[in-house]
């Protein structure tokens, strides 16, 4: 009787610790984390640890920045059709680490085999074939923009290809995935809406937001069957900043709030979406923009954030773009610049001043004790080792006034410890809908 107490206890106590519910383990991970920070700035690794774009295990690329993009990124998508694990692994090999022309050659190149097939299974009516081979060579057009910079000839064309592949694919699906152009300041925000089932019942309904190099297709492949399988309705769109919108001078901006009221206003304009069943979930840089939103439209239900921003400008303060002048890159590869130069446009800095990110995040920031809805925070294991996210994140959980607030540290051991936890999507899907579907029930 007792043994099996103590093993009851064990496993008790191992479940607290792996999923970050309870407070006391959250505490004793951070003690561990802490150390291993101390140990990391002996040694010169400490910068690296803080680097959002640095994978935490090795995927197959020595350099950092394009493992983590092939990794978390790439790899990760395959649970969602948008990536086949032979198809990447063979265009990575043939990919020359760390250069920019070679990534972006090889992914064309894979995107125009797998589109043919696609279109191949099209024109003979297979349409299951057709659809999954379409999603995955609109993923792989997507893959190709990554580190490809806006004024480059095919920097347009590839990322429309992408739309046009996701858009046709779209219509394979049952109920169909909507392409749909929100009306907003002179311009649309495109982007994608699937309803969980045919018909006009309103059910429960999940917005996601990206970050600061985000395009509509991202999201899509991030979490998009996962709503589907679960009975949510799945909106996504690019906002200010995102996507194509920079070339028509729509850059991101501190009142995001503004563009994502545009988009609550879309959704709730619809007969199949539920009112009281309405979620934002925001990664990266989202993890600002969607508690700001929530804090000036109390429509939104319930808010999830991968993880916390509170304060942008603080971040990047604390990221290499901020010392990164021409001498420091000088030791980037093209990859690693052209990625970092293609967030600058985007918040419309020049490209060659990589440190003034710092100063255009001034004012993307938001007040934790005015959101009052429903809140999750999710983090990373290898994330949670900076400082820096590991204050926001006290700051935030600490300041939100409603009860009904969970922080989750995703563990190491099950490999979610990269940003955004792109590298395990069950896990992070199993954590935010589980959550959700307490919230709404």
């Amino acid at each position: 009787m007792l043994k099996n107490m103590l093993r009851m206890a064990v496993v008790l106590l191992s479940l607290g610790i792996l999923t970050g519910h309870w407070g006391t383990d959250i505490s004793c991970a951070a003690d561990k984390q802490d150390a291993l920070n101390s140990k990391a700035a002996q040694t010169g690794e400490g910068e690296r640890a803080v680097d959002p774009h640095a994978a935490h295990v090795r995927f197959h690329f020595q350099d950092l920045e394009m493992d983590f993009v092939f990794g978390s990124l790439i790899l990760g998508a395959t649970v969602n059709h948008g990536c086949e694990i032979g198809e990447a692994f063979y265009t990575a090999m043939n990919i020359k680490d760390g250069d920019a022309a070679s990534w972006q050659e090889e992914w064309i190149k894979t995107a125009r085999l797998v589109e043919t097939r696609g279109e191949l299974s099209l024109a003979g009516g297979h349409t299951v074939s057709a659809r999954d081979q379409l999603q995955r060579a609109s993923y792989y057009y997507r893959a190709a923009l990554i580190s490809m910079l806006p004024h480059d000839h095919r920097f347009k064309e590839t990322a429309l290809k992408s739309r046009t592949l996701l858009k046709k694919a779209g219509k394979l699906f049952n109920p169909q995935l909507e392409y749909v152009e929100i009306p907003f300041a002179g311009t649309v925000l495109p982007g994608y809406f699937r309803k969980a089932a045919p018909g006009k019942t309103p059910v429960k309904t999940l917005i996601m937001i990206g970050g600061a190099e985000t395009f509509a297709e991202d999201l899509f492949f991030y979490i998009a069957p996962q709503a589907f399988d679960r009975g949510y309705n799945f909106l996504t769109v690019d906002l200010p900043g995102q996507g194509l919108l920079p070339l028509e001078g729509k850059f991101f901006r501190p009142d995001i709030h503004v563009p994502i009221k545009a988009v609550v206003d879309y959704a709730l304009g619809r007969p199949d979406v539920d009112p009281p069943g309405l979620a934002v979930y925001g990664y990266s840089s989202g993890g600002g923009f969607v508690p700001q939103a929530a804090m000036h439209d109390q429509r939104i239900k319930a808010v999830a954030m991968n993880n916390c921003v509170v304060d942008a400008h603080a971040g990047v303060a604390k990221m290499a773009v901020a010392t990164a002048t021409p001498d420091v890159v000088k030791a980037w590869s093209s990859f690693k610049l052209g990625t970092n130069q293609g967030i600058a446009w985007r918040f419309g800095v020049k490209m060659d001043n990589l440190p003034g990110l710092v100063e255009a995040n001034k004012g993307f920031r938001f007040d934790p004790a005015k959101v009052t809805a429903p809140s999750l925070i999710l983090v990373a294991n290898g994330e949670y080792g900076s400082p820096e996210i590991k204050r926001q994140t006290k700051l935030c959980i600490e300041g939100l006034p409603n009860l009904r607030k969970r922080l989750v540290i995703t563990p190491a051991a099950e490999g979610a410890s990269s940003h955004c936890i792109m590298e395990n999507r069950n896990l992070m899907s199993q954590e935010l809908f589980d959550w959700l579907d307490e919230v709404f029930k």
